[in-house]
């Protein structure tokens, strides 16, 4: 009996169960396994086609308002699959792209309305493909994606990727439309199956993506160019690193952007970084610095970081109005990474004696470079007061600190020293040997082209040339970086008869 009831009772299952536990279970899962549950049975069908099911999928993933659902009357179910079919490819990056460019627009709406009309209108999946047809490569999903929301901008002033300027100097970058920047794509070396993204009309500069892992590029990596200025060969070129994919360098500059990290000043997004730490106050008077990294001042080899910094001193408001002052002089204290320290004292700021009162503010950039890849600044400024023009006292610049992106070396330029360290080595030290000849010959010089060889000490040239008690001495004992010598001591002379005894060995 106890078996023939047993056998009598349906199989648990899934389906079997009650209408709201199985749809409190699919508000669980994800549009997938929802389309899934589709071909399962007719009744799971019925249940997942539950349109207030479709609705998180459509704010979730394609941002989808009640407002859109009730303006196209659709149900949410038809409106995520007509959505889908359109921009499915793009379901992992179109919510936090689109997002972005929402968030930037109503930002530049309220503070530089000009710039939301120099966006442009998005392109269609048929313009994409023949962009990629065109320069045999294909574009990365996110920056595809981008693209169907905007179309970059007009090469206008001010750009939207952010501008800087210092007395003379002005950079502005643009957002590049697909045409554009399907016309500046790169195949040269040193830049080979480069994209640009942005580009400035009055320095030139433009950020690229690698849509290839060539040249010692990461696929979809974005960079700025930087020209290796010591190399004879024009394709070494140096990148400093912006961002890793589109998305991630587009969403966190736009931030940035609207959180107030990057500063509007006339109608312009200006790229400081501030420092929320950075910032002292003496007094009723308030210091803060914001910096920025200029790459097209900058540059890898040789070692020269350019950076500019904006700094702001403010007199808070509830200050009694005796206590107006005027600045007289500054006093700076800069550090490089190697710790060597620089003092600088002058009279005012950038040409100026700013009076600062009760409420008022005064801002001033200026700039400073590097031959490491960071370092710092700290000081303060002498004030006299307007009232008691015998009374000074110093007012704290806080420690701000600058630090240059990270940058790859060139290919080109790895390539050649791993040839001066293999093989090349003794060609190398034959290079050094004879300048070193020569100029020795002739006692003291101030300026020469210096050669890289492996190793820079006396035993390496004694043993590969047979000479001894060779004694020398070149730029500055760094022979490493091809750079420009302080001097060449002679302390032997080289007989002539040994030197066509190496040029016969070698040639």
């Amino acid at each position: 009996m106890a078996a023939a009831a047993a056998a009598a009772e349906p199989e648990l299952s899934l389906g079997l169960l009650p209408t709201d536990p199985l749809l409190l279970i699919f508000s669980f899962l994800d549009y997938r396994d929802l389309i899934s549950c589709c071909y399962v049975s007719r009744r799971l069908n019925q249940l997942s086609s539950h349109d207030p099911l479709w609705r998180r999928h459509c704010k979730k993933y394609w941002l989808l308002s009640e407002a859109d659902k009730t303006q196209k009357n659709q149900s949410w179910k038809s409106l995520f699959i007509d959505t889908y079919s359109d921009l499915g490819r793009y379901i992992q990056h179109y919510a936090a792209l689109k997002k972005a460019w929402d968030d930037l627009e109503r930002y530049l709406a309220q503070r530089c309305p000009r710039m939301i009309l120099s966006l442009k209108d998005s392109v269609q999946e048929e313009d994409l493909d023949a962009v990629e047809a065109q320069i045999g490569c294909q574009l990365p999903n996110d920056y595809r994606c981008s693209f169907r929301i905007h179309n970059g901008q007009k090469l206008v002033v001010p750009g939207l990727m952010g501008s800087m300027a210092l007395s003379n100097h002005y950079r502005s970058e643009d957002l590049l439309d697909i045409d554009t920047a399907a016309g500046g794509f790169q195949q040269r070396q040193g830049l080979k199956q480069c994209l640009p993204l942005t580009f400035c009309i009055h320095t030139g500069l433009s950020q690229y993506m690698a849509l290839e892992s060539v040249e010692g590029r990461n696929q979809y990596e974005i960079f700025y160019q930087c020209p290796d200025q010591m190399a004879r060969n024009p394709s070494a070129i140096d990148m400093f690193i912006t961002g890793a994919s589109y998305s991630e360098w587009f969403t966190s500059y736009v931030h940035n952007v609207v959180t107030g990290g990057y500063p509007i000043i006339r109608d312009q997004i200006f790229r400081y970084v501030h420092d929320k730490e950075c910032v002292a106050t003496t007094g009723d008077i308030t210091v803060s610095v914001s910096t920025s990294f200029l790459p097209e001042l900058s540059s890898v080899h040789p070692p020269h970081y350019f950076f500019t910094y904006r700094i702001r001193i403010e007199m808070s408001k509830d200050a009694l109005p005796e206590k107006a002052c005027q600045l007289d002089s500054r006093y700076w204290r800069i550090t490089n990474a190697k710790g060597d320290v620089e003092e600088v004292q002058g009279p005012g700021v950038v040409g100026e004696f700013p009076i600062i009162s009760p409420g008022r503010v005064y801002e001033y950039t200026s700039c400073t470079t590097f031959s490491t890849t960071s370092g710092y600044m700290e000081g303060h400024y002498t004030f006299h007061f307007l009232y008691y023009k015998d009374k000074i006292f110093n007012v704290t610049i806080p420690r701000f600190h600058m630090v240059c992106p990270t940058f790859k070396v060139s290919t080109t330029r790895m390539t050649q020293e791993e040839n001066m360290t293999g093989n090349g080595g003794s060609w190398a030290l034959l290079s050094v040997f004879l300048v070193l000849a020569v100029f020795c010959n002739y006692g003291e010089t101030h300026s020469y082209d210096c050669y890289k060889f492996p190793l820079c000490d006396d035993e390496d040239i004694e043993k590969e040339f047979k000479v001894f008690s060779f004694k020398f001495k070149c730029c500055q004992w760094d022979l490493c970086n091809k750079g420009v010598a302080n001097m060449v001591t002679k302390t032997a002379l080289v007989p002539s008869s040994l030197m066509a005894v190496i040029w016969s060995l070698y040639f």
